[in-house]
């Protein structure tokens, strides 16, 4: 029996990336209206960043933020309202229930959001606009650098969820951006456009596109996008992202304005200030290591090459081949090939076969140079970490640059203590090609390293109640990213793993150093507390035995002194050491100090106090005890080589010590002269 035919055949379609990215929207970063949120205004400020950076301009970005309600939504874009056609008995806010009070469930995607980003970059030219920002995968990143980004998703991260237009004013400055005079360049004209995009065609769908004269002398590009999404949920990741931001990107101005028009309670602004006028150098853009390539590559840049011959696309679409390497190479490729061969000749299996050698003949070429990267410099790290974490100590450090199949790293880490708002414990926050990297980060290189690999102890750092910060910034032409969200890098890669973990030890190393002097202030600290804790004690029991012998002195002038029980003495037998014997008439003053008011119980307590403050920093550096201080000047102390401190020792007063009499007798103790 012949088997029965599908009434339905199947159909084959192709889909254009814009209509992939909208049907699996979780890849490009908008899994739900909060992410959607996040996302959309991450793209538009990093794209405001690169902007500026690519003309070296200080960037200044101000991020607008207007929540609004499904209803005002409605009202903006002349949508009709349901609620106001179909009032409810029960009011527009509730539901029949059956008798119960209940409020209205509200959709999802209730609230709205007009985003308004600003910057002070180059612009865009005027005939661009529509392909940057109306096509999907259509930009200027693509190449072997160091870029920021994920997919280059134009209009399409703003369109998905509500349908609106983007709306762009840029005005555009080609070549420098300095005039001779030094002042900054203006663009001689304003566009403004207004675009959608086509998803199933990927295309951009122009509504206006207009230019005129820039008599305002306006700079650089705002872009202004009408979305749905969660602030609620989202808005500590925003507010950490900007944070993040400063942090990495210490040279730039950030202003953050969130407005709520349905409640002006919610309302709230951030700005993180310019803390560096220093910026990195650009990152370059390089050719395809030989390490680094495969089938694919080699076909793609086979097809594209100017060159002639083998030997001569070797050299020159490759880098880091020399023409005797490449000589070499083709010797080893077969008898069959020379280097006077012509690049189009070549057959899959030849492809295969000198992408094969290509990866595997490490002896003939030098490993990736990192000089093509753009790294934020240690200086601008410190810089950020001070003015956004403010800690109380911080060690950076760069490790040397690295390779990873055929693509070049560097990691830069600096590790902190305190600061405000930090947490007891390891904080580990991660960037990559000089983006904060917010979500997944457990499984994060930098993240486990600081965890499992370092031994925190060894650097004097108690991981557990310490205040640490960990901040890793990782650069590179290829961020081998994990997941399709893009926001954590494995510790699978051996290379980048030793390279973190020497940056962290780096700065550990530096902080152990400054620890050990904290550790002696710390303890020098707890000393001082401890006997400032029992002056009182020691002042009121000394003042007690003054009063004692002071009476003891009265009751011998009038002759009566009580006799105390005997007791034996070995006069022959005392130390000189340990016998301080003040003469009669030094004796007299201190007892007559008792009787005119000149010695009492909070003199005393005085002078101990002063004696505490003046001798516990003894052996320290000014710094040290400035910084012990808080910083203030302390009172003047003796070092080392001004140490004059001289024993005390409790004596009598008296010259006989077998003399019973000279016993003090007090409420808690007896008190019986040395011997």
């Amino acid at each position: 029996m012949a088997p029965k035919q599908s009434s339905r055949a199947e159909i084959q379609q192709s889909k254009s990336p814009a209509e992939f990215f909208a049907e699996n929207q979780a890849i490009a970063g908008f899994d739900n209206p909060g992410k959607s949120l996040y996302t959309t205004i991450r793209e538009l400020v990093e794209n405001s960043l690169d902007a500026c950076e690519s003309v070296d301009v200080l960037p200044d970005i101000s991020v607008d933020i207007t929540e609004m309600t499904e209803r005002m939504f409605n009202e903006l874009r002349g949508v009709p309202d349901d609620n106001d056609k179909k009032p409810s008995s029960a009011g527009n806010d509730a539901v029949d229930t059956g008798g119960k009070s209940s409020k209205k469930r509200t959709n999802k995607f209730d609230a709205y959001f007009q985003i308004t980003v600003r910057d002070n970059g180059c612009g865009m030219a005027h005939k661009a606009i529509p392909d940057l920002l109306g096509r999907v995968l259509s930009g200027s990143k693509y190449g072997v650098r160091q870029t920021r980004g994920k997919f280059g998703l134009g209009a399409f991260s703003f369109h998905s969820s509500t349908g609106v237009p983007i709306r762009v004013k840029t005005s555009h400055v080609s070549g420098g951006t300095l005039n001779d005079d030094g002042n900054r360049r203006i663009g001689d004209k304003i566009s403004e456009c207004v675009l959608d995009i086509d998803i199933y065609k990927n295309c951009p769908r122009i509504i206006s596109h207009t230019q005129s004269v820039n008599n305002s002398s306006y700079i650089g590009t705002e872009i202004q996008v009408l979305i749905s999404g969660n602030w609620t949920t989202y808005k500590s990741r925003v507010v950490q992202y900007l944070q993040q931001l400063a942090i990495i990107t210490p040279y730039a101005k950030f202003e953050m304005s969130y407005k709520n028009r349905s409640d002006v309670k919610k309302d709230m602004n951030l700005r993180f200030d310019r803390r560096s006028e220093q910026m990195p150098v650009r990152a370059k853009e390089v050719k395809y290591h030989p390490s680094s390539v495969n089938n694919l590559i080699i076909q793609q840049l086979l097809e594209r090459t100017k060159a002639k011959t083998l030997s001569k696309f070797l050299t020159t679409d490759l880098s880091g081949i020399t023409s005797i390497n490449a000589k070499r190479l083709l010797e080893r490729l077969g008898n069959s090939y020379d280097e006077s061969m012509n690049p189009s000749d070549m057959s899959d299996k030849v492809i295969t076969r000198l992408t094969q050698l290509l990866r595997s003949a490490d002896d003939l070429f030098k490993s990736p140079d990192g000089g093509c990267l753009s790294p934020l410099g240690e200086y601008n790290l410190n810089l950020g970490i001070q003015k956004v974490v403010e800690p109380d100590i911080i060690a950076t450090a760069r490790d040397k640059p690295g390779a990873y199949d055929g693509h070049p790293f560097i990691v830069e880490a600096a590790v902190s203590l305190g600061g405000k708002d930090a947490k007891e414990g390891i904080t580990v926050v991660r960037f990559a090609n000089r983006i904060p990297l917010l979500f997944e980060g457990g499984a994060d290189v930098a993240t486990r390293v600081a965890n499992s690999k370092i031994k925190w102890s060894s650097y004097k750092i108690d991981h557990k109640r310490d205040k640490i910060g960990v901040f890793v910034s990782i650069v590179s032409t290829k961020i081998p990213f994990k997941g399709t969200g893009k926001e954590y890098i494995g510790d699978d890669i051996t290379e980048i793993q030793q390279s973190v973990k020497r940056a962290i030890q780096n700065c550990c190393s530096q902080l152990r150093v400054h620890l050990a002097k904290r550790n002696a202030l710390r303890d020098v600290k707890e000393r001082k507390s401890r006997l400032l804790k029992y002056v009182p004690d020691v002042s009121r029991s000394l003042f007690g035995i003054l009063e004692q012998m002071q009476k003891r002195k009265l009751d011998e002038e009038a002759g009566t002194a009580q006799q105390a029980s005997p007791r034996k003495h070995n006069a022959a037998g005392i130390s000189p050491t340990k016998r301080l014997k003040s003469n009669a008439e030094h004796s007299a003053s201190i007892l007559d100090g008792i009787v005119n008011g000149d010695i009492t119980e909070n003199i005393i307590k005085q002078q101990l106090t002063e004696a505490v403050e003046e001798n516990i920093y003894a052996g320290l550096d000014d710094d040290d005890v400035n910084q012990a201080n808080g910083a203030k000047s302390s009172k003047s102390k003796k070092t080392n080589d001004e140490d004059n401190r001289q024993p005390l020792y409790l004596v009598p007063i008296y010259d006989s010590l077998k003399d019973a009499k000279n016993v003090i007798r007090h409420p808690l103790f007896d008190f019986f002269p040395m011997h």
